[in-house]
């Protein structure tokens, strides 16, 4: 192939590229319109529950707590603070972002199906039928990992921030851009956290990664988890085991994953 050739070649696949983002926005795009017609639901319904005391987390929490007499003031029977709005544009500042927000969790897998499209002509053909498979396990895994965040992340984390205090002079009054990016977040980051086997296979199927590299390297990969958990979580051990325990069984899982293919393909 000489210059020319590799030329053409380079922008065809620059070509590609842009065109894959510009189907991946269109689709984020519409599913955040969706969202904004739904918005009244999602802020009411979805976005603002963990903030009541009745929410299904913190009564499974305190009938838990109260089954193994552990001390069910860790949990809050009510939340002294209130959300308010400090800026002129901030409400429609919450409403454009928390739309695109639901927006890019609901076209996800319109996300993983142009990326695979993308790659998969550089795939053998054996390789190539394990489409549906990656397809439906990324997507499966991100909407396994949101309602996790929501209903375990979420709630341990409201409860603890809105309960914590350095002195009784300071009243919290919560900004609402504060507790709806802590939501928006924490769903998103929990949602690629459990594709961590996704990742990490395509990591495999390119010789970035090898399973014995991944064995090896186990210990390394424990610690890294353990700090990402206390990133992601507020900082109490509850939460942070909770997170730990489905990232150490997803990267065990990833281990099983890529030794399993190989025995499968040599």
């Amino acid at each position: 192939m000489d210059k020319t050739d590799k030329k053409q070649s380079f922008l065809s696949h620059l070509e590609e590229l842009r065109w894959l983002f510009i189907r991946c926005f269109t689709g984020i795009v519409i599913c955040s319109i969706l969202a904004f017609i739904f918005s009244d639901f999602i802020f009411d319904q979805i976005i603002f529950a963990p903030k009541n005391t009745d929410f299904p987390t913190y009564t499974i929490y305190r009938n838990l707590a109260e089954t193994l007499s552990m001390d069910t003031t860790l949990f809050a029977t009510e939340f002294n603070f209130e959300l308010q709005n400090r800026k002129m544009e901030g409400q429609l500042s919450v409403l454009i972002w928390t739309c695109f927000s639901f927006g890019v969790m609901a076209a996800f897998p319109l996300i993983m199906f142009e990326f695979w499209k993308y790659i998969s002509p550089a795939l053998y053909k054996n390789e190539k039928k394990y489409g549906l498979l990656f397809l439906s396990s990324a997507s499966l895994l991100f909407f396994i990992g949101v309602p996790f965040g929501y209903y375990v992340i979420v709630p341990l984390s409201i409860n603890f921030f809105s309960g914590f205090s350095i002195s009784d002079v300071i009243e919290n009054q919560i900004d609402v851009n504060s507790y709806i990016s802590l939501v928006r977040t924490t769903l998103l980051a929990s949602g690629v956290v459990f594709n961590l086997p996704v990742i990490i296979y395509f990591l495999y199927r390119t010789g970035l990664i090898s399973t014995a590299f991944l064995k090896e390297y186990r210990r390394y990969a424990y610690v890294i988890i353990l700090i990402a958990s206390a990133v992601i979580t507020p900082p109490d051990i509850l939460s942070q085991v909770l997170l730990l325990i489905p990232m150490t069984i997803l990267y065990e899982a990833s281990i099983y994953l890529t030794g399993t293919f190989r025995l499968k393909t040599v």
